[in-house]
């Protein structure tokens, strides 16, 4: 994912097939689902909703990880997708992968694969939840030049997304509560994009070539669902998530939502109203080509060079740098979003 800073103020939404998800929150948002309390301040009902485990989400990073750099088309890479398709599996849920070829940004090819599962398949009325679980094969951003065309391994920027999603699906799939129909998707090669050691001519299209196939895929079988969530490093030491600019664009009443709901958990310190900037990430495919409202929690780090925290792009994004408080604020918060929205 890339910071895009060609773009300095927001647009109106443009919500496209996923318009009703808009309008339903909306309402919640400016009716139903908020009354004003003393002191001026709004809460939202909360539906029953069950625990999100970190530490469950941390067992999948580090068995992620163990597996080595999971850069498409090695060992690692193989194995982790085969292990993404068994925990799915063992779950109950109903997967199918996508396999393509894609062409990088030097006209080299990889392979991509995009898993996919499904809770509650027949249920029209869906959400879509989505990561990327492939690793950047060049630690670019290292601060040690000498490492600059090694894998990095991906903790963060990788499998934090996943391991929330296998948490999530752990949860919703056993319980008897709650029909809506949920559809996870793990893109592959998000981030094999331009290096910035580089000296060709930087691509904006060389990123997020996994999630732009499940897109046009998904627009051409006209998938629908109400509202998508994207999940990207929600794991690093440190992070705070700012109300992204493409999701703001394109789904604000699900980023206010979360938001406040996140707020009212007592996450807000990981999810302050504030607004961040554009970023080039797999929900802009989503949003763009798919036609999904769809949201990132990604961090915006106001305070560094990046501004995808220390560990970005570097040798050092290990679990080690992993913290689960920031697991469990990112997990509750979307679990008790859709047992508001599901329920």
């Amino acid at each position: 994912m890339k910071i895009n800073s060609s773009i300095f103020h927001y647009i109106l939404p443009t919500l496209g097939r996923g318009l009703g998800v808009g309008l339903l929150l909306l309402l919640l948002v400016s009716c139903g689902g908020k009354t004003k309390q003393a002191g001026g301040r709004d809460t939202i009902p909360m539906q029953p909703c069950p625990k999100f485990v970190a530490g469950n989400a941390m067992q999948h990073i580090q068995q992620q990880c163990a597996l080595g750099p999971r850069v498409p088309g090695t060992a690692a890479w193989r194995a982790c997708g085969d292990s993404i398709v068994a925990w799915f599996s063992a779950l109950g849920l109903d997967v199918e992968e996508q396999e393509t070829t894609v062409t990088l940004y030097d006209g080299s090819q990889f392979p991509c694969r995009n898993i996919i599962a499904h809770i509650n398949p027949d249920n029209t009325d869906r959400i879509l939840l989505c990561a990327h679980w492939d690793s950047r094969p060049w630690a670019d951003n290292d601060a040690d030049k000498r490492n600059h065309h090694t894998p990095v391994p991906a903790a963060n920027d990788g499998a934090s997304g996943v391991a929330v999603m296998l948490e999530l699906a752990r949860i919703i799939s056993a319980a008897d509560d709650l029909k809506t129909g949920i559809d996870f998707v793990c893109f592959d090669v998000e981030d094999c994009g331009t290096p910035q050691w580089d000296e060709g001519d930087y691509e904006e299209n060389s990123w997020c070539l996994g999630s732009r196939y499940w897109s046009e895929q998904a627009a051409e079988n006209r998938y629908q669902a109400r509202f998508g969530i994207l999940f990207d490093m929600v794991g690093g030491r440190g992070s705070t998530f700012s109300r992204e600019g493409y999701s703001m664009q394109y789904a604000t009443p699900v980023v206010e939502m979360l938001w406040h709901i996140a707020r009212q958990l007592g996450y807000g310190h990981y999810f302050p109203l504030r607004d961040g900037t554009f970023i080039t990430d797999d929900h802009v495919c989503v949003n763009q080509i798919a036609q999904v409202p769809c949201i990132d929690i990604i961090p915006y780090h106001t305070d560094g060079p990046s501004g995808f925290g220390p560990t970005w792009h570097t040798l050092q994004d290990t679990p080690e740098n992993i913290d689960p408080n920031v697991l469990e604020a990112v997990g509750q918060s979307v679990l008790q979003l859709i047992y508001n929205d599901g329920k």
